[in-house]
């Protein structure tokens, strides 16, 4: 019998997965999260031998929750809508054994399942080219504080509430944003903050 934790923040897709899953005669879900966290605490303790795993869930993202479960015998696999190049590399780093994308079959699912038990790792044929383009792995531009700095926009916070946080006068935060911008070659903000979550490079 396979047993398998699943990590989807999404209630009703959680339970209809687990219930699909369940109905396979060789399959048994152990456990259910709703977010990273709660996801690494039931591998721990539970010691399933498959971990299907959400990225963009609270508390932690699935990606997150991958890296810190890299030593542990369960294999992870990742069900996303997400098909980005950095989301995958990190994924591949993190080790994860699956990289499989939602609108896939439910036996398709199934069958990943089980040839990841035997060693096999299996992806989602719409990687493909993402494996060949991104044969090295892209490095962040960006220093550990420029990061910090975006961080910190991405969640909202202003010019101000930023310079508070890091002990920074306005000025040198400022200054961060502009350099961030010009690294990453993008005209505002926004755009900062979107082409470094498509790269994966958001911890």
């Amino acid at each position: 019998m396979i047993k398998i934790v699943i990590a989807e923040d999404q209630g009703m897709l959680l339970g209809a997965l687990g219930s699909l899953l369940n109905m396979e005669e060789d399959f048994e879900v152990i456990g259910m999260a709703k977010n990273g966290e709660e996801a690494v605490e039931l591998v721990r303790s539970l010691n399933p031998d498959i971990c299907i795993m959400d990225i963009e869930m609270p508390v932690k993202t699935g990606l997150t929750a991958a890296e810190e479960l890299r030593d542990h015998p369960c294999k992870i696999v990742i069900l996303t809508t997400f098909a980005r190049a950095g989301y995958f590399e990190r994924a591949r780093q993190a080790g994860v054994r699956g990289y499989l994308l939602k609108d896939s079959p439910i036996e398709e699912l199934a069958e990943s399942i089980r040839l990841i038990i035997e060693g096999r790792r299996i992806y989602s044929p719409e990687l493909i080219d993402i494996i060949y383009e991104h044969e090295e792995a892209t490095e962040n531009p960006l220093t550990t504080r420029e990061s910090e700095v975006l961080q910190l926009v991405s969640e909202g916070k202003s010019t101000k509430e930023i310079a508070k946080q890091l002990y920074l006068s306005h000025g040198t935060v400022r200054n961060y944003i502009s350099i961030i911008l010009e690294k990453l070659n993008v005209k505002n903000r926004i755009e900062a903050i979107s082409r470094f979550k498509d790269m994966g490079w958001f911890k």
